[in-house]
């Protein structure tokens, strides 16, 4: 038997050629990992690389802290409000439901890794789709 012949063959055909869906799941999943290192560690912060002209004018690379925003926020009686957003707008979960309500901030972490999974299995994209198209029409009215 050969080694080819017991691999699986399979015509290549890459997801992202299928549509800008895609691209909008892998940045909120991007984005819902960095709440959850942040949920994790309060002392988080995710780096970015800039390039910096000095006064002679030679560029340099530097990493430098990006701020990050936190989605909850912990009610007086202790029960944390989650929202999940693209950009800087909330996506709409369900019908007039803009939030996911835990009852510590314990669970953050663990609901942000249900919600990754939603995300990746497409169950948010009308969600993300009418965020998107909001702020496409926004852009284009001024």
């Amino acid at each position: 038997m050969s080694v080819i012949s017991s691999l699986k063959l399979v015509e290549f055909r890459p997801e992202t050629a299928q549509g800008r869906i895609f691209v909008r799941r892998r940045k909120l999943a991007d984005k819902i990992d960095q709440q959850i290192s942040l949920a994790a560690d309060a002392a988080f912060t995710a780096t970015k690389i800039v390039t910096i002209t000095d006064e002679n004018g030679n560029q340099h690379r530097r990493e430098v802290a990006k701020r990050i925003k936190r989605w909850w926020v912990v009610n007086a009686d202790d029960t944390v409000q989650l929202t999940v957003r693209y950009g800087s707008k909330p996506i709409e979960l369900a019908k007039g439901k803009n939030a996911i309500e835990c009852a510590s901030a314990s669970e953050v972490s663990t609901v942000l890794t249900k919600v990754k999974e939603a995300v990746l299995k497409g169950e948010l994209d009308a969600a993300l789709n009418s965020v998107t198209v909001v702020g496409r029409k926004a852009k284009q009215s001024s």
